[in-house]
């Protein structure tokens, strides 16, 4: 499932490609993905005539920001945007088709028709599910050490379930807790309250550093993580633990191991994370 830096790069990259786009029409092929309104016909009717104003992320999901109204977009397992010209043949598995009067289009594909669309009059879409529950965005000035500290101390749970639970720290996945463990040496059954202090800033200074440069490089492609341009991500050749079971640790050549965590599979260094 996409984490928040390939979230971020898709938005990034729909940022440049469709901004300031009106919509001409809007054709639904699969209902389930809207998920509000309950009608896919009110739903294209109300987009038909607006603008997209901005492109924003809270968390794992899109905002696709127009003049009236807020699509939140959650891509789970596959899901994927692209921009194509409209007599460009439709792909297999596309489910939602953007028409825009300039002669694209913004497609959604998803090959395990997973996704979510939610669409609110602009505002609301805070005060609703799916976004109402969302705790701190790592990314965020309001990401600081104190607000991370206040998030998990005192709190028995072990350390990677509770960076997994969104509605604490919002945005890291399996893939990102277990890089940023590892950088900061916590082993990913800790109790969160049997972090000191020292460990809880290197922890807190490990998801920053982690996250920033795996948007810097367009996120990880594991298995069909592509941007909205089709491009894919880079971090995954800069993995310094995660899929790398038996492999040397690249800090004290240790084989990692990996093994489940909170029904999730888990990589360690068992020698730099006690």
């Amino acid at each position: 499932m996409p984490e928040l830096p390939e979230v971020e790069t898709v938005r990034r990259t729909l940022t440049e490609l469709v901004v300031g786009k009106t919509v001409a029409s809007v054709e639904v092929r699969l209902n389930r993905i809207i998920q509000l309104p309950d009608d896919p016909a009110l739903f294209a009717a109300l987009l038909q005539g607006q603008t997209i104003q901005a492109v924003g992320r809270r968390g794992k999901f899109l905002r696709i920001i127009f003049d009236d109204f807020v699509l939140v977009s959650h891509l789970r397992m596959e899901g994927r945007y692209g921009v194509y010209p409209k007599d460009e043949p439709v792909e297999l598995h596309t489910h939602v088709l953007f028409t825009f009067t300039d002669g694209t289009e913004l497609r959604y594909k998803d090959v395990r028709q997973f996704g979510t669309m939610h669409l609110f009059p602009k505002g609301e879409e805070f005060v609703k599910p799916p976004l109402n529950k969302l705790g701190l965005e790592p990314l965020e000035d309001v990401f600081t050490l104190e607000a991370f500290t206040h998030a998990i101390a005192n709190r028995s749970t072990k350390i990677k379930p509770l960076l997994l639970n969104q509605e604490r720290i919002v945005g890291i996945g399996n893939i990102y807790v277990d890089e940023s463990l590892f950088l900061a040496g916590i082993h990913p059954e800790r109790e969160a309250k049997s972090l000191s202090s020292d460990e809880r800033k290197a922890l807190y200074t490990a998801i920053v550093e982690t996250l920033k440069h795996a948007v810097e490089v367009g996120g990880s492609s594991i298995k069909s993580f592509v941007n909205g341009q089709g491009e894919m991500g880079m971090f995954q050749h800069q993995f310094k633990i995660y899929g790398r079971k038996d492999e040397p640790c690249k800090k004290c050549g240790a084989p990692i191991t990996k093994y489940v965590v909170a029904g999730r599979g888990t990589h360690i260094c068992t020698n730099c994370q006690k």
